[in-house]
């Protein structure tokens, strides 16, 4: 069956409307019409090369939500036809290796990822296996959710990976299309949240989202009067900072924890954590079940992403907005209009 998609071709490419074939069709797939997509900047970095692995022409798009269309024999006890259900960043998991035994499918030695080598979500149709298909809550409004299967999960799978508690206090580096969503997340949790921003044009809107403290995160001198205060430091960016000063901020046995994709190497000193027996650490998406436990967390407390939309037909002016850095905070293509 051929599928509408926006592919690009090359690197930085504008993306050009192609036609494409789904990836096989087995007893665990669905095929799941696409109605919303968000774009998120690994996006970006995947039709940039910026990674060293994309092929082309690439289709990208992993925050995807739509209704099934089709269900494989093996899961037809759990889906059927009109589903509206979600699909992040992975699209299926061997469930056989050691990860995946214990519960870690995010971590599979073979999975497969939704934009890698395979099309994704800027098409008129994705086919993807059953176990990354989570549905969507009723009263989660689907036009807004597809970025929470993303970076809505990036950074909600902290929280319960670290056992992060209502009492602890809790720094966010970051207020952008990860940062935002961490802000709302942590003060529904009933965590004290510091935000550090290097845009004083965001220290009200971060005010509004729900952190109690904002302070600009390049104004390392600022960080002295919270010395030692913060138990978990969440970090979204992808840009070097100085990281001995978030250090420095946090209490014993405190945790920086990165969820961006910061390419340059880390310029830590192990003194600044053997005092404090304080960590280092990063993680990828959740599992699906944290990603069915952030969804259910998110209609509770009412939370969504804060949005933008564009048509899917506009989708080149849409990844033009995003790369201006125009973005507050999510883009969402539509492509029911």
């Amino acid at each position: 069956m051929n599928v509408r998609a926006f592919a690009a071709k090359s690197p930085k490419s504008k993306l050009e409307e192609i036609s494409i074939t789904l990836p096989a069709k087995t007893e665990t797939t669905l095929d799941i019409d696409v109605d919303y997509c968000g774009i998120c900047h690994s996006d970006l970095s995947m039709i940039d090369n910026e990674w060293q692995f994309s092929n082309y022409p690439l289709v990208a798009g992993h925050e995807i939500v739509g209704r099934v269309t089709a269900v494989g024999a093996a899961v037809s006890d759990r889906f059927k036809k009109g589903d509206r259900v979600g699909v992040g960043w992975f699209s299926k998991s061997c469930r056989c290796c050691t990860a995946c035994r214990a519960g870690y499918d995010n971590m599979c030695v073979s999975g497969e990822q939704t934009i890698i080598g395979r099309p994704g979500g800027f098409a008129d149709q994705v086919r993807v296996d059953a176990s990354w298909a989570i549905p969507l809550p009723s009263n989660l409004k689907p036009e807004t959710a597809g970025p929470l299967f993303c970076g809505g999960i990036t950074v909600f799978g902290p929280l319960v990976e670290f056992g992060i508690r209502p009492t602890d206090r809790v720094g966010v580096v970051g207020i952008g299309g990860l940062g935002h969503m961490a802000v709302k997340f942590l003060k529904s949790w009933g965590c004290e949240v510091t935000a550090f921003t290097s845009s004083a044009s965001k220290m009200d809107e971060a005010r509004s989202m729900g952190a109690h403290h904002v302070l600009l995160s390049n104004d390392t001198k600022s960080f002295e009067k919270i010395q030692g205060s913060l138990d978990f430091i969440l970090v979204t960016v992808n840009a070097p900072l100085d990281w001995n000063a978030y250090l420095s901020v946090l209490s014993s046995k405190g945790r920086l924890h990165f969820v961006g994709a910061v390419l340059e190497p880390l310029n830590i000193g192990v003194f600044s954590m053997l005092g404090g027996q304080k960590s280092v650490s990063a993680s990828p998406l959740g599992k699906p079940e944290a990603v069915t436990k952030m969804l259910e967390f998110a209609a509770r407390h009412n939370i969504a992403p804060t949005t933008e939309f564009f048509p899917m037909k506009d989708i080149n002016a849409a990844i033009e907005h995003l790369r201006a850095g125009k973005a507050r905070y999510r883009i969402v293509l539509d492509n029911t209009r």
